[in-house]
């Protein structure tokens, strides 16, 4: 009885370690399953793949810092190059249309000169176009039309002061007038000059008159023998030519670029 359970004491221990055997070979499968350094550092696993090398980093197209601002400050130039010329495109417009109202203005002052009449409104619009520049001119024009003298005025009244314009004038004695009137009756003289008789300068100033050139025909007339009897005309005569030498500098300052 007692060799008997001596024997079977044996076989289960057997059994017990064969069991635990089992055991821990299963958990060691497990755990080579689930634990990859384990099993490599065994040599059971193949050793892990190396990683690739890290691929160079490709330059962005994105602009830089640097060109950005280079691009920015491009950009702006070119909208300020576009600003400058619509500027100067204006400015120029804008001159032009300044010297079209200004030559309206100054034709319209030689229109009322010429025509005897007053300039009215024209008189604000004078001083305030080129009275800055051309004062003197200005208030010649303006004076002007205040005392009118007309071309035509001027050529009847200088007909009708032909006769005395050549008789000669009160301090001359008869003797005097005799002479000149025989000696306007023959004259000599080079084909190259002008005849210099009181006739021949009275004709040539009613001439010039008539064209409109009223400057020459005062100058022959003051070399008449009887201008001392014309003052009047003579004075108007130079108011005239005063007031259209005013206006032609007025109409020059129109024509002229700038500020009138």
């Amino acid at each position: 009885m007692n060799g008997t359970g001596t024997r079977m004491g044996w076989g289960g221990r057997l059994l017990v370690s064969l069991a635990l055997i089992l055991v821990g070979a299963a958990a060691a499968v497990w755990g080579l399953a689930h634990y990859q350094p384990a099993a490599r550092f065994l040599g059971i696993a193949p050793p892990q793949p190396l990683l690739p090398p890290p691929r160079p980093l490709i330059a962005s197209s994105a602009p830089t810092p640097t060109r950005a601002a280079a691009a920015g400050d491009a950009r702006i130039a070119s909208l300020e190059a576009r600003l400058a010329r619509v500027e100067n495109a204006t400015q120029r417009a804008e001159g032009s249309a300044g010297r079209a109202d200004a030559l309206v203005v100054a034709f319209a002052a030689r229109r009322a000169i010429d025509r005897g009449v007053a300039l009215g409104y024209l008189e604000n619009l004078l001083v305030e176009r080129f009275g800055p520049q051309h004062q003197a001119a200005v208030a010649t024009v303006i004076t002007a039309s205040h005392q009118p003298v007309r071309l035509n005025d001027l050529i009847s009244e200088y007909e009708t002061l032909g006769g005395d314009l050549r008789r000669g004038g009160p301090q001359d004695s008869w003797w005097t007038n005799f002479q000149r009137e025989l000696g306007s009756m023959v004259e000599i003289h080079r084909a190259d000059r002008p005849a210099v008789s009181a006739e021949a300068r009275y004709r040539r100033a009613l001439q010039r008159l008539s064209s409109g050139d009223v400057d020459q025909a005062l100058a022959e007339t003051m070399r008449l023998p009887g201008a001392a009897r014309a003052a009047d005309w003579t004075d108007k005569a130079r108011r005239y030519v005063a007031a259209h030498r005013a206006l032609d500098e007025i109409e020059s300052a129109a024509l002229i670029p700038g500020p009138q």
